[in-house]
């Protein structure tokens, strides 16, 4: 009997299936009883407010922290907070190495430190579209598209077969920001045998197309020329290929473009490290907001999901300590309503 004969693949998701959000996967390699482990994300969710005080909800890691010593890796598919906003929180139950690409390793970094574990944790970058092995596990990143920089699907191959874990994803001819998905990749793939694909696509039951970033910029450039006093926007901060739409739009119409968040501000930094905005200028922080004529004014805003700390749920009670709207303002959500936002996203009227 051959080693592959005696060993079996197991897939055991711990957060993330079935639902939005608090990402954990786990394949394990090996005989009966006795395997090696490989994490996939480790995320969080938000509170959808139906639990009082409480802002972020993590994945139970007892399964897995039961074998921490049989936990090889996590590998992060990309920087959303919903895939490796656990980590800073969680990794000092696993001590286990990190592999990523660049921009998500950098989002990564600056969260470690703000705990103080970036000195402690075994960060490994991975090269867009690298392949490299953990373990029994032979792994090829194979480059998609979200709304995020650098989403990766996973080809996971073992002795007893290929599983794809594709992440977060869509197909989007123009992304603005990034390559396009790399649709031979996942020909020669599918060529090759695929045993299973681990899909995740918060949209999947939504029909049509999901449309491309790159059409954005005629409508958005419109509608803010038909603003006459500030125009706020509100977009997750992680959404890189937006924020240069956004800005562009404004410099079509003479505005300058101030941040409001300060994922914004950590989101900038990284992107710019990583080569990313080079073709737009830098933001102004919001403490200088109120230098500028209100015509001539685009505010960035986090907050398009109705979260309670964002900087547009601030603006929209009074209490930002830099920008206010008033009468003649505007406000433009430039994303899509996720599923449970709704009543949340409704106070801000």
């Amino acid at each position: 009997m051959s080693e592959a004969d005696q060993n079996e693949l197991l897939f055991v998701p711990l957060g993330g299936a079935g639902e939005i959000g608090m990402n954990l996967n786990l394949f394990a390699y090996g005989e009966p009883g006795d395997h090696d482990w490989l994490m996939v994300d480790l995320g969080v969710t938000f509170n959808d407010g139906s639990l009082p005080g409480v802002d972020l909800i993590l994945p139970d890691l007892a399964f897995i922290e039961d074998q921490r010593d049989r936990l090889l890796a996590i590998v992060l598919t990309h920087a959303h907070e919903d895939h490796l906003g656990a980590v800073p929180y969680l990794w000092p139950r696993l001590r286990c190495p990190v592999y990523a690409t660049p921009f998500t390793a950098t989002i990564l970094k600056r969260k470690l430190a703000e705990v103080d574990l970036l000195d402690e944790v075994e960060i490994n970058i991975v090269p867009l579209n690298g392949r490299f092995s953990i373990g029994p596990f032979d792994l090829e990143l194979i480059t998609l598209t979200h709304s995020i920089p650098e989403p990766n699907g996973i080809a996971l191959r073992t002795p007893l077969g290929t599983v794809l874990h594709t992440g977060d994803w869509k197909f989007d001819p123009d992304p603005v920001v990034g390559a396009t998905a790399d649709e031979d990749a996942l020909r020669r793939l599918g060529d090759e045998g695929v045993l299973a694909i681990v899909c995740d696509s918060t949209n999947v039951f939504s029909a049509g197309d999901s449309g491309s970033e790159g059409d954005l910029l005629a409508s958005l450039t419109e509608a803010i020329g038909e603003c006459a006093g500030k125009v706020a926007v509100a977009c997750f901060a992680t959404n890189v290929a937006r924020l240069e739409t956004i800005a562009k739009a404004a410099r079509a119409n003479g505005r300058d473009v101030v941040t409001a968040g300060r994922s914004l501000r950590r989101i900038e930094a990284a992107s710019r490290e990583n080569g990313y905005l080079e073709d737009v200028s830098a933001f102004i922080d919001e403490g200088d907001a109120g230098f500028l004529p209100d015509d001539k004014t685009l505010i960035i805003c986090t907050g398009s999901q109705g979260e309670p700390r964002a900087a547009l749920a601030r603006i929209a009670f009074q209490d930002h300590p830099n920008v206010t709207l008033g009468e003649g303002d505007t406000v433009i959500f430039s994303s899509r309503v996720i599923p449970g936002n709704e009543a949340a996203i409704g106070r801000y009227r």
